[in-house]
């Protein structure tokens, strides 16, 4: 019989996954359907959805292996990051979706919810004043215009999946929606800042660096403090703190 792994587990969401199925339980049955929806639509490798009965939705596993994770180097050649790059341009390229996704907050509202968590941050002793005042200040580059794209929304490494230079799989779709591209590329590249420049080349086009790096103090900024009620270590070498830490 095979075994069951827990892959993730917190008050909103669990997966497990048995043999090549993964069971992904979501107590908020929105983000399922977006999951659903944007697999069926996006132009890259994506899971199989097996079946679904609320509130959990089985999808099989995707072939290859995930191109890294946060907190360890990524031993995927730049070949690899390349091929990345260029699905993540495809996806970008598609018939934009009628909803919106994580990549598309208003800004406005996520400006007025950085500067909330950047006071609470500071007055918790969570993290000091001036890391958290310098990146703020970088952060301001992301709060700029920009053309709608069809986002993944969570595109961290290690739900993209690879075999050797060959983008097999990208997973966690749930965030999916018209979203602002440079977050997504920010996101992929959270981390691991020295394989930008490979991203960039499969993604085929120039982009603001400047906004990189804004985006990678957002998602620090908002996600400590979070990671660590839940269980997870944003203090980790190569994690969220030691990114925000690479802008002083």
């Amino acid at each position: 019989m095979d075994e069951v792994e827990v892959v993730v587990a917190h008050s909103e969401r669990a997966t497990l996954r048995v043999g090549d199925v993964f069971l992904k339980v979501d107590a908020d049955q929105a983000r399922i359907d977006v999951e659903v929806r944007a697999m069926a639509l996006v132009p890259v490798p994506t899971p199989e959805v097996l079946w679904r009965k609320p509130p959990v939705l089985a999808i099989s596993a995707v072939p290859g292996t995930a191109l890294g994770c946060l907190g360890e180097p990524s031993t995927a050649p730049p070949a690899a990051w390349a091929a990345a790059g260029a699905a993540i341009r495809k996806l970008h390229d598609a018939p934009l979706p009628p909803w919106p996704g994580g990549a598309g907050r208003d800004l406005a509202e996520l400006a007025a919810d950085l500067d909330s968590e950047c006071e609470r941050l500071v007055t918790s002793g969570c993290l000091p004043a001036d890391l958290v005042t310098r990146n703020r200040q970088v952060a301001e580059a992301a709060f700029r215009p920009w053309t709608p794209a069809f986002t993944h929304g969570d595109l961290q490494i290690a739900h993209v999946f690879v075999d050797g230079d060959e983008v097999t799989g990208i997973i966690d779709w749930s965030e999916a929606g018209r979203g602002d591209a440079l977050y997504d590329l920010a996101t992929f590249t959270l981390g691991h800042e020295e394989h930008l420049d490979d991203v960039i080349a499969g993604y085929g086009t120039d982009v603001d660096l400047d906004v990189i790096r804004a985006w990678w103090s957002v998602r620090s900024l908002l996600v400590v403090r979070w990671l660590a009620e839940h269980g997870f270590d944003p203090f980790a070498p190569g994690c969220e703190v030691d990114v925000l830490r690479s802008r002083m």
